[in-house]
């Protein structure tokens, strides 16, 4: 896959660095270990944070400094990050979907970036640009129904939006059936190191949790 960011995208974050984990995959209902990760990292962010510091940590701080600068109020459409942590320091469990997308879920969690997590066997053609979503632009959001991602971050593929840091597509969603994924970590902090070990983490649950085969990652900006 080859992945563009666009120059309105340079603009608003000239920073930007993002990376592209791949791998083949065994997807599964529920995995008991993963879930057991997602309860002990869960009680380690109540024990240090509040819905209101959480937004201090950088990806999630950078994240909604862009959103901002694309016209898009980060308290109504929350970065997936921020709003999964919200979550759990509110007492309440996340969503169990399924193993890959509760491990996306947990990569997400434990560094603070907004995580897309895609089926790579769904995308319409071989290139997917980073830009920023337009009024009226058609987008169905997993469990939203129609999103106004307009001022959001979005990647296209050759058929439209597949994913923001709110919400990704319902066209490209990672299902039972799933056995190659294509996972973006967006790092609109620029901290290449951060993100680096964002991508590994994401390798070695895709290898523990999902019989992780063939995987890699690459870094774009």
């Amino acid at each position: 896959m080859n992945i563009i960011v666009s120059q309105e995208i340079e603009q608003v974050c000239p920073c930007f660095v993002g990376a592209a984990v791949g791998a083949d995959v065994a997807n599964s209902e529920y995995s008991a270990g993963l879930w057991a990760e997602i309860e002990t990292l869960g009680e380690k962010l109540k024990a240090g944070y509040t819905t209101e510091t959480i937004k201090q940590i950088s990806g999630i701080e950078a994240t909604r400094r862009v959103y901002r600068a694309c016209g898009k109020d980060p308290s109504r459409y929350r970065p997936a990050a921020e709003a999964l942590i919200r979550r759990m320091l509110q007492g309440k469990k996340l969503y169990q979907i399924d193993t890959l997308v509760d491990l996306v879920n947990l990569a997400s969690i434990a560094y603070g970036y907004s995580i897309g997590g895609f089926d790579a066997d769904k995308f319409d053609g071989d290139t997917l640009t980073l830009g920023i979503g337009r009024e009226g632009e058609p987008y169905e959001g997993i469990g939203r129904g129609t999103l106004n991602i307009a001022g959001l971050p979005v990647y296209r593929d050759a058929s439209g939006g597949v994913g923001t840091p709110t919400s990704d597509n319902e066209r490209t969603k990672i299902d039972l059936g799933t056995r190659r994924v294509l996972i973006l970590v967006n790092g609109y902090d620029g901290d290449e190191a951060q993100v680096r070990a964002n991508a590994e983490y994401i390798l070695s649950l895709l290898n523990k949790y999902a019989q992780g085969n063939n995987g890699g990652y690459f870094i774009y900006k």
